[in-house]
């Protein structure tokens, strides 16, 4: 499960990247943890907007007031509690990225992993956005591939190629769920921990 990436570019640079109105998003380039602010980037009728949203969605209310956490990683595309929402076009959002960390190693001796897309400045995983209590966003995970396998065997971030931002933002359910696949390996690289990491 991933809970903590970097972006490590500022709203213009991110907004030529993936061609898009930068609005009046502030963002300078830093890393995300849950609970913080980061950009998405969202499709309107006049085309791509970047928008500032908190990362984690609030859990339904039953859970909720169970002690229930808010959600930052989406596995059950099947749940009801997203289902609504990935069907509906206008609240699918792209999540730039320019590192993710993955833990690694047994519990009490894990380690930081860092994933880069060496061709690509900045990508983006593939996200939803809700307005309930809170500006909110969450991203998709699918099975590792073998390059995060091995440190995480649990899952990874759904890493979208550039020609398939389009088809996450516009398409059908049945079309854009294709899209949730692991990445290729040979198309990543693991480089060091950040010096930054807060």
């Amino acid at each position: 499960m991933c809970l903590l990436y970097r972006l490590d570019a500022a709203s213009n640079q991110i907004a030529t990247i993936f061609a898009a109105d930068p609005g009046r998003d502030p963002w300078p380039g830093h890393y995300v943890a849950p609970g913080k602010f980061a950009p998405v980037i969202v499709q309107r009728r006049e085309g791509r907007r970047l928008v500032p949203r908190l990362w984690g969605v609030p859990p339904p209310p039953r859970v909720a007031a169970q002690g229930g956490r808010p959600v930052h990683n989406v596995r059950n595309l099947d749940s009801p509690f997203w289902v609504g929402t990935l069907r509906h076009t206008e609240f699918r959002c792209l999540v730039p990225v320019t590192s993710f960390m993955e833990w690694g190693g047994v519990k009490g001796m894990r380690t930081q992993h860092w994933f880069v897309v060496p061709s690509e400045p900045a990508f983006a995983f593939a996200g939803i956005w809700r307005d309930s209590e809170v500006p909110s966003f969450a991203f998709l995970t699918c099975d590792p591939n073998s390059l995060v396998g091995a440190a995480n065997d649990a899952s990874m971030p759904v890493v979208l190629n550039p020609w398939d931002y389009d088809r996450w933002l516009t398409a059908e359910w049945s079309e854009a769920r294709k899209l949730v696949d692991p990445f290729p390996s040979q198309l990543m690289a693991k480089t060091g921990t950040p010096q930054e990491a807060g």
